[in-house]
């Protein structure tokens, strides 16, 4: 059946849900681009270290000069805060950024389609979960999409979105738009465990750290050999620091249990930093040391 397309404008007001590292930077991309933003955070202390790092990613920005596109005077005030998903009654569009565990974003999405308006776009920022499993949970699937916004999302200019069976092009349409109204590119990929970029990274950083707990080198040279060999910016284990390794270990389980795959298992040297709670740049220590 041929799907008709419309166009809607961009709506004034967008929910985030979850103020970590990811909600935090994408309220900052909204807010800084104009947007109305409701942040809901169940947790207070993580809400309170969100602003911190809102206000420092603001005045960075301001610093940098990113822009025509950054608008930083009275970027906090757009910004409102809630910690119930019912805050979100009049948003034209939502992005969840919650904690990369399949049933709480799935209870996540049914709750959110009780409590916004019948037209909102809900948008995951899901870094592997199949986004056709968070829309069954819905009764608007073809209003449902990935938005995987790269870390840290303020300085990152392309977005991997995310195509489920039954999303619509309208809900393509906005999704691209309110996108270039931050900056960003979009690059389209058909739904699936990892979509594109983690179905490859996470293999790569599980061969790294491989690597590592064998003994073949360090987490530096490893690193180094990419950077130095390949030109990449940063080698998989900067990459998985910079992620969270406990984000990383999340993805692996997700991407495990979808495929069957035993190569998304995370090697000893991975999985005992996570045990340690050492979880790359935020806690000070991961395969590098950032103290």
């Amino acid at each position: 059946m041929t799907q008709t397309h419309s166009y809607r404008q961009l709506p004034e007001s967008v929910g985030v849900v979850g103020a970590g590292t990811m909600g935090s930077g994408v309220s900052q991309s909204l807010a800084q681009a104009g947007y109305r933003v409701v942040v809901v955070e169940p947790d207070a202390a993580i809400a309170e270290r969100a602003r911190g790092a809102i206000k420092d990613g603001i005045r960075l920005a301001a610093l940098l000069g990113r822009g025509e596109r950054v608008v930083s005077a009275g970027a906090e005030d757009r910004i409102r805060w809630a910690d119930r998903l019912e805050a979100l009654g009049e948003v034209g569009f939502v992005i969840e950024c919650a904690t990369e565990r399949q049933e709480l974003k799935e209870q996540i999405f049914a709750e959110l389609d009780r409590c916004t308006p019948p037209d909102a776009i809900l948008a995951s920022c899901t870094s592997a979960i199949p986004i056709a499993g968070l829309a069954a949970r819905t009764g608007r699937p073809g209003q449902v999409l990935g938005l995987h916004f790269m870390n840290p999302a303020p300085l990152k200019d392309t977005v991997e979105v995310v195509r489920a069976p039954r999303t619509s092009d309208e809900t393509l349409d906005v999704a691209a738009r309110l996108l270039d109204s931050l900056g960003k590119r979009q690059l389209v990929v058909q739904d699936g465990p990892g979509f594109v970029i983690n179905r490859v990274m996470m293999l790569t950083i599980v061969e790294a750290a491989a690597a590592v707990s064998d003994g073949k080198a360090d987490a530096a040279t490893t690193d180094a050999l990419f950077e130095r060999c390949l030109g990449q910016r940063m080698g998989p284990l900067r990459t998985a620091d910079l992620i969270g390794l406990d984000n990383v270990d999340d993805t692996l389980t997700v991407l495990r249990e979808h495929t069957g795959d035993s190569r998304y298992t995370p090697p000893p040297a991975l999985r005992d930093l996570v045990a340690a709670g050492h979880f790359g740049r935020k806690t000070g220590r991961g395969f590098h040391d950032y103290s």
